[in-house]
């Protein structure tokens, strides 16, 4: 049987660029090599794009050495899905079936490599355009939840521009609306990159420039405490929430280091939650994910008051972090699925949603 080649894309001009080389790592070592021949496609720090002969070597690196790969360039043209070798005569084509985009963050999960995909005319795994980019800006988020019914806590939203030339105004502004301890977040970034938690005035000014150095939009959300609890969606017009699971740092909340350095962070699966609050839990998360129009996959992530039970949608991630010690993953081995045949179904659900959407007719006379 021919395999099918699947472009896995890692690497990015991100901040979180070393996180998706991590992500890809395990991808590459999981996929079931009887079904799939993995086509290793890099992107630079710089966004220069790259064909990896060796994708497993090539991953071991961060950030990634260009010197291992091949100059190449997306094909825009649906009839031949693939990347043109710039460095060879006639710039031939290197075909892929379907593409895993492994790729966290800005220009990875926020709707640009997404249309990019869709206008190559390729399968892939994951949400499209809309929910991608959409969610990508997490005030935006907030707004589509609440507009959705779905309890989230309040933030107010800052534009970098704002900061650098009214920061006293901005101050005022957070300090009105909310109340210390927040959260300052990048809009658009994940894995904690960016992020601070503040309990003072100081620590807000820290906070604020150290977020704006990651995106020109900025979030500061009030803190409450709460447990972290995480659940795993999965499917396209009708998909299935995971049994939540629970995040117990060491640290003082759920940081990059904590997520992805410090070994005494916890995963406790499954969450020690009331029946109640898991039904709950969980049909938000389907909410959530319905609400951005999802597909394939997304990690919808809540608190969980300590004091009153109170449950809020957090954020929605549309590419969650995939090593084999992720949540994500982890979820859905909980509930029997393996990794590998985890990103088994993830490539058939890309196959099945490009199907779905290539039905749409292209062309229209009055007598139709």
């Amino acid at each position: 049987m021919t395999r099918i080649r699947v472009g896995v894309l890692f690497g990015g001009r991100s901040g979180e660029h070393e996180v998706s080389l991590l992500s890809a790592a395990s991808v590459l070592q999981a996929l079931d090599q009887d079904r799939f021949e993995p086509v290793g496609i890099g992107i630079s720090k710089e966004g220069s794009w790259y064909h990896f002969p060796d994708p497993f070597a090539a991953v071991q690196r961060r950030p990634l050495d260009p010197s291992a790969g091949r100059r190449v360039l997306p094909s825009a043209d649906p009839t031949g899905p693939g990347f043109l070798l710039l460095e060879e005569p006639g710039l031939p084509l290197l075909p892929v079936d379907v593409v895993f985009p492994v790729l966290h963050g800005t220009y990875g999960e926020d709707g640009t490599i997404q249309g990019l995909l869709d206008l190559m005319g390729v399968p892939y795994v994951g949400a499209g355009v809309l929910g991608s980019s959409y969610l990508a800006t997490k005030g935006k988020g907030s707004n589509l939840f609440r507009w959705r019914g779905l309890p989230v806590v309040d933030d107010v939203v800052i534009l970098r521009h704002q900061w650098e030339n009214e920061p006293e105004e901005v101050l005022r502004q957070v300090e009105e609306r909310l109340r210390y301890p927040v959260f300052v977040k990048p809009a658009n970034l994940g894995s904690s990159v960016g992020i601070s938690r503040a309990e003072d005035r100081n620590q807000l000014v820290a906070a604020l420039h150290l977020a704006a150095r990651y995106d020109r939009k900025l979030i500061v959300e009030q803190g409450v405490l709460a447990r972290e609890v995480e659940c795993s969606v999965l499917g396209n017009d009708d998909p299935e929430a995971s049994y939540p699971g629970e995040i117990i740092p060491e640290r003082v909340f759920y940081d990059y280091v904590a997520k992805y350095l410090d070994s005494s962070t916890r995963l406790l699966i499954p969450a020690e939650l009331p029946s109640e609050v898991v039904t709950r839990l969980r049909y938000y998360a389907l909410e959530a994910f319905r609400a951005i129009d999802g597909s394939g996959l997304a990690r919808v992530d809540f608190f969980y008051t300590r004091d009153t039970g109170q449950l809020y949608v957090n954020e929605i991630n549309t590419m969650p972090g995939f090593t084999r010690v992720s949540m994500y993953p982890k979820l859905w081995e909980h509930s029997g699925l393996s990794y590998s045949k985890l990103l088994t179904r993830l490539i058939e659900l890309a196959q099945e949603g490009h199907a779905d959407r290539t039905r749409r007719v292209t062309s229209f006379t009055a007598d139709q």
